[in-house]
């Protein structure tokens, strides 16, 4: 099973290479199968989405389950064509904790778009354009910036918001305490 990389690995920071139908098709469903596996198994705190770098694969793939009982969504070759240009004041934008499988047990408020309109192929190879709302749309900036080299930390500082490192106390619950940059 592929395991889930984390920062400060380099595949992390750089922009994931475009998935090639024609070369690398056998190799797909494989692919897929392992990140999902990979996805599945993270349970504290449970996985939204996984795109193919944090899992060590310089890909253009990444994949979406925003609930339990939702089926897992596939993403390759990913581009986001229209994103909601609302102003940072606008109530329509969303701000958001949002963590990351690659960066365990840090969180940080991000602002994003409510809704995005996104170009890319599923795991057929057909292409698909659509639009998404709420919390797949949020999932999709976040694993959009996975592909480009992107971390959510970049996002939280740039709106100058705070970043928090999250543990357990004695009774298992977590607990957050700001970090000091």
């Amino acid at each position: 099973m592929l395991k889930i990389v984390t920062a400060p690995d380099e595949v992390l920071g750089k922009r994931a290479k475009e998935f090639d139908f024609s070369k690398n098709k056998k190799s797909l469903p494989k692919i897929l199968k392992d990140m999902e596996k990979a996805l599945l198994s993270a349970s504290d705190p449970k996985g939204v989405g996984l795109a193919a770098p944090q899992v060590g694969l310089s890909l253009a793939i990444f994949m979406a389950k925003p609930t339990d009982k939702a089926k897992t969504s596939v993403f390759i070759n990913p581009v986001i064509l229209e994103i909601d240009k609302l102003e940072k004041k606008s109530k329509k934008r969303v701000k958001k904790l949002e963590g990351c499988l690659s960066l365990p047990n840090i969180w940080g408020e991000v602002l994003r778009a409510p809704s995005v309109k996104l170009s890319y192929f599923d795991k057929d190879g057909n292409l698909n354009i659509k639009k998404f709302d709420g919390f797949m749309a949020t999932i999709i900036q976040h694993e959009t910036d996975h592909l480009n080299g992107v971390l959510f930390p970049k996002h939280v500082l740039e709106q100058k918001g705070k970043l928090y490192k999250s543990y357990k106390n004695t009774e298992g619950e977590d607990e957050f305490e700001e970090l000091v940059i």
